[in-house]
């Protein structure tokens, strides 16, 4: 049964009630994914200070950056299909407080052996959470909305870094034995208080559902359902169950495509500053100007993540977005390697940073397009579990590489390797979608067999 194409004036109302919904749960969301992935990456701002303090190599480093998504990749699936049963208030609940205290328990590393444990455990209780939100947002939004929701949710990455390497590099230098601790041990000890804060507050602010918002009135509610099972006409394929999303292989391909982005955004994350210093004359700046200067790629990546998923959302055209990002970051990512002056590093990684950070919200509409319901829920969570695997595989691999070489440039051409393969994988799998090059259709693209 189809519907009839909605009128303006339907259209101008759908607009305003999502953007009530919008203004009512993004920026709660938006928040408390700045403070999950700032929790996630600090580990990277400390690296120095931390790694002299206790004499961790660039391999224990990499270890320790990394097995955080050995707990993530066992923990992420049963968490989202637990969130499909008991809603989405109790499941961020739980994993935002458990991983706020389990980041701001970092302060008491003093071993590898410590710093292995903390993070395994930091990974295991946030697992779920991205994918939880992701699952979330298909409550709300239909497809041809999702795009430019994930970004400003994902933007966080970019935000984390933008904010979060100025505040950690005050920290760092402006505590250093405050109370007889580190300054690293005062970052992770008051980086990881958001966190709980927001945990605590996510039964005031979310509803798990439309159907259970207090703040929307009966035909705002009917509108959403409107929306939402106008969408589901319209989806590539649908699975009843998560065993059916399983026996799909465009999920196993989704899965690797992931990885491969996500091994670009970590190498991003735990080892700009690292990268910037090593490759530049910042190596006698102080942490907190460092901290500013690692910023501006992060700013730049905030506003490209926005604006290129928003225009992929108007074009529902997904393909060549990604491709072009990935492209555009390789190439900026291997001329870092050619230059030694200061501008010219920051200028590259500013534009390393925002294409390869920008890949990532724009896949994101490719498995909620393929997957509903619990299928959803599991599928989601497995793309996004084995794709992380990037943020174990990714620092080790690229720690031990620094390690055997004395340099971090091999690594960066391992991790461009990757990412161009990403890149043809999009090319094989995602097809284009008839609805771009004219009218703009709901189904969005299509993954082939």
């Amino acid at each position: 049964m189809s519907s009839l194409p909605p009128s303006a004036a339907d259209r101008a109302a759908e607009d305003a009630i999502y953007r009530k919904v919008t203004w009512r749960i993004l920026p709660f969301l938006f928040l408390s994914f700045f403070a999950a992935y700032l929790d996630r990456v600090n580990v990277g701002f400390a690296k120095a200070a931390m790694s002299s303090a206790l004499h961790f190599s660039d391999t224990a480093y990499g270890l320790g950056a990394g097995i955080f998504f050995i707990g993530y990749f066992l923990f992420e699936v049963p968490s989202n299909l637990l969130m499909h049963r008991i809603g989405a208030r109790r499941t961020l609940q739980r994993i935002m407080v458990l991983w706020g205290l389990t980041s701001s328990a970092m302060v008491f590393v003093h071993s590898e052996w410590s710093f292995y444990l903390l993070r395994f455990l930091l990974g295991a209780f946030e697992a779920g959470f991205l994918p939880g939100i992701v699952l979330y947002f298909t409550y709300w939004y239909p497809s041809q909305r999702r795009g430019r929701i994930i970004a400003l949710i994902i933007s966080g990455v970019a935000i984390s870094g933008l904010i979060g390497a100025p505040i950690s590099g005050a920290i760092l230098s402006f505590t250093e034995g405050l109370g007889g601790m580190a300054g690293w041990q005062w970052m992770f000890l008051l980086e990881g208080l958001p966190a709980i804060v927001l945990g605590l507050m996510v039964f005031r602010v979310l509803a798990d559902r439309p159907a259970d918002a207090a703040w929307l009135d009966d035909g705002e509610k009917a509108a959403i359902q409107r929306a939402l099972a106008a969408d589901v006409e319209h989806a590539t394929q649908t699975h009843l169950s998560f065993a059916g999303a399983l026996r799909d292989p465009r999920v196993y391909a989704l899965c690797a495509i992931y990885f491969t982005t996500a091994s670009g955004a970590y190498l991003i994350s735990f080892w700009l500053p690292t990268l910037i210093k090593k490759l530049t004359a910042a190596s006698n700046l102080p942490a907190w100007q460092l901290g500013l200067l690692i910023a501006i790629p992060y700013l730049c990546a905030a506003i490209s993540m926005i604006v290129i998923a928003g225009h992929s959302d108007r074009k529902m055209e997904r393909r060549w977005h990604i491709v072009t990002c990935g492209v555009v970051g390789v190439v900026s990512l291997l001329l870092t390697t050619q230059v030694t002056s200061l501008v010219a590093a920051i200028a590259l990684f500013s534009v390393a940073t925002s294409a390869i950070l920008t890949m990532s919200p724009i896949f994101w509409t490719l498995p909620t397009r393929l997957l509903t319901s619990v299928a959803a829920a599991g599928g989601i969570a497995l793309i996004n579990s084995v794709g992380n695997l990037a943020g174990f595989v990714s620092p080790t691999m690229v720690g031990a590489i620094s390690d055997a070489t004395g340099s971090l440039t091999a690594g960066l051409y391992v991790i461009s390797g990757l990412l161009v393969f990403g890149c043809i994988l999009v090319l094989a799998v995602v097809r284009p979608d008839p609805g771009a090059a004219g009218t703009p259709r709901a189904g969005g693209p299509v993954l082939g067999h």
